[in-house]
């Protein structure tokens, strides 16, 4: 008999409960059952138990297949995998479509808008791929008509549409679809809240589930998507490793106390919000017990990636991180999220020179491609969300940022025309106020690198660090960077100063005690660099479901 690996055959048990012993053996003979070949199992709902455990169970080891699913018969290869169409590749391109017409085609995608006329019906369709609809022009002898008449089409209903590619009579788009056949997918109810009207951005974080499907929030989801394939592109072409960094952690990188904590001390089973406190364990001294927590010990949300970077640009030389970060600060501005992402590269052998090269050129790359790759949605944002932003990313992709010291750019502050709200002074941290007039009046919209935790390296004068922020328009710090301390007796002497537990950071210790070597890196709010190249004012418009105090929906 042919053998079954191990993975298999615990799965084969798994599902022994469901479809019996005899149904088991009927999957499979001898002679297709090979075990180096996949094996897909499509299961029908129907005949699944109705316990909710069960149907759970069955369900996730199914594959879902399209919309019009057949019936699947036995020994049948799986169809191979082929790309929509979308509605960007009908009316893409330098043509506008002009390329296809007389093409017969199906777009699939939701109802943004549709009217009726006496001999001719217009419903336009938007699937995502594009800021613009396909308008889907149908008449009366078209397929699927009689759902135009019992109003089943509307605003928000999914359909898909058959037809050929025409010229279009209009002036707003070069081509449209003489529609031969139109199917109903999914009716939406007359309370669908998104509608032609124009609805704030207040309102719509209220349906941050619908609200991807407005003209300005499919944009923004495209650009953020852009922005992140341009991000891997960049440090992949130039020879970077892509690093997992851990979601939890025993580490606080910035030294600053605002974490979430990771505990299953509270019990997780039925409804936390009637656990009693009472059941937290604690020490005979009345303080929590925390050998008796998951880990074992204290365990947070991590506020960066940046620790275990180094530990592995201390190996593969150049390293990034690209993931989610958390922050507890309990803060309601346009500019604070408590969940973000984080892009994070760690270069070894490197030096605070080398450190802004790098962000400067990564800036400058990632700017040319949305530029390059997203002109229709960046010229939505430019006639509606920030006048004038495709001229102020231009100049970003084209002039090198201005260096500014520290020191130079506290005097620059002290001597302009201006009263600020936060004081000035050596030592004192800049706030976005400032940041914003250096960058926007001082130097007229150009980006500043000011070169200015306990990681980073002590310069010679025993009073500045080896650090940078670059500071953008509208955004103020965008990237904050900092040669590292390579040097071990240096930074047991800042954690120290810091009155952080060096046993906690024995393994980041370890570092400069094996094969130390300079090194330098920077971090990046994601969100703020999609708020940069759109021009959104609220951070919480730059990604997809927002986590702010009070706010954890969807």
């Amino acid at each position: 008999a042919a053998a079954i690996s191990p993975a298999g055959a615990a799965a084969l048990q798994r599902l022994k409960p469901f479809i019996g012993a005899a149904s088991l053996l009927s999957l499979f003979n001898r002679s297709t059952l090979i075990r180096t070949s996949p094996i897909l199992l499509h299961f029908s709902c129907t005949a699944v138990s109705t316990s909710p455990s069960r149907f759970c169970s069955v369900v996730s080891a199914a594959v879902p297949a399209r919309a019009e699913t057949s019936e699947v018969k036995y020994g049948a290869e799986v169809r191979q995998f082929r790309k929509k169409l979308r509605i960007v590749d009908a009316k893409g391109g330098p043509d506008q479509g002009l390329n296809r017409l007389g093409e017969t085609l199906s777009v699939s995608g939701w109802v943004r808008t549709f009217r009726v006329q006496s001999t001719v019906t217009f419903i336009e369709i938007n699937d995502g791929s594009c800021l613009s609809n396909m308008q889907c022009v149908m008449t009366s002898d078209a397929d699927g008509y009689d759902q135009v008449e019992s109003g089943l089409i509307s605003t928000g209903a999914s359909v898909s549409v058959q037809g050929s590619i025409v010229a279009s009579q209009g002036s707003k788009q070069k081509v449209e679809l003489k529609v031969e056949k139109l199917v109903m997918i999914g009716k939406s109810d007359p309370s669908f809240p998104i509608q032609k009207k124009r609805v704030s951005r207040e309102f719509l974080r209220t349906k941050a589930h619908l609200r991807p499907r407005t003209n300005c929030f499919g944009a923004v989801s495209r650009v953020r998507n852009a922005l992140a394939y341009a991000t891997h592109k960049f440090f992949q072409e130039n020879g970077f490793v892509w690093v997992s960094s851990p979601i939890i952690t025993a580490s606080d990188c910035e030294g600053a106390g605002e974490q979430f904590c990771v505990t299953t001390l509270i019990p997780s089973s039925g409804d936390a919000a009637d656990s009693s406190p009472k059941s937290i364990p604690v020490t005979q001294d009345g303080l929590i017990d925390w050998s008796q927590d998951f880990f074992g010990k204290p365990a947070f949300l991590t506020v960066s990636g940046q620790l275990n970077a180094e530990t592995y640009a201390s190996a593969l030389t150049d390293v990034y991180t690209f993931g989610p970060t958390f922050r507890a600060e309990n803060s309601n501005t346009s500019r604070h999220l408590a969940e973000f992402w984080m892009i994070e590269p760690e270069l070894a052998f490197a030096d605070l020179e080398d450190d802004m090269a790098c962000a400067t050129a990564y800036l400058q790359y990632v700017v040319k491609h949305i530029l390059e790759n997203c002109k229709e949605d960046m010229e939505f944002f430019d006639a509606w969300i920030e006048k004038g932003i495709i001229a102020r990313l231009n100049d970003v992709a084209e002039k090198n940022p201005v260096q500014l010291t520290y020191t130079d750019a506290i005097e620059l502050l002290s001597k302009a025309n201006k009263k600020f709200e936060f004081p000035i002074a050596w030592g004192c941290d800049l706030q976005s106020e400032h940041e914003r007039y250096i960058t926007e009046e001082a130097f007229s919209g150009r980006p500043v690198i000011a070169i200015k935790a306990f990681y980073m390296r002590e310069n010679d004068d025993g009073r500045t660090v080896a650090a940078m922020d670059m500071l953008v328009p509208r955004v103020g710090e965008l990237i904050g960077g900092s040669q590292r301390e390579e040097r071990l007796e240096r930074l047991e002497r800042r954690l120290d100063d810091m009155n952080l537990d060096k046993d906690g950071y024995w393994w980041y210790l370890d570092l400069r005690r094996y094969g130390s070597v300079p090194h330098a890196g920077f971090g990046l709010g994601f969100e703020r660099l999609v708020q940069f190249v759109t021009g959104m004012e609220n951070i919480r418009d730059a990604i997809p479901f927002p986590r702010s105090p009070g706010s954890a929906e969807f």
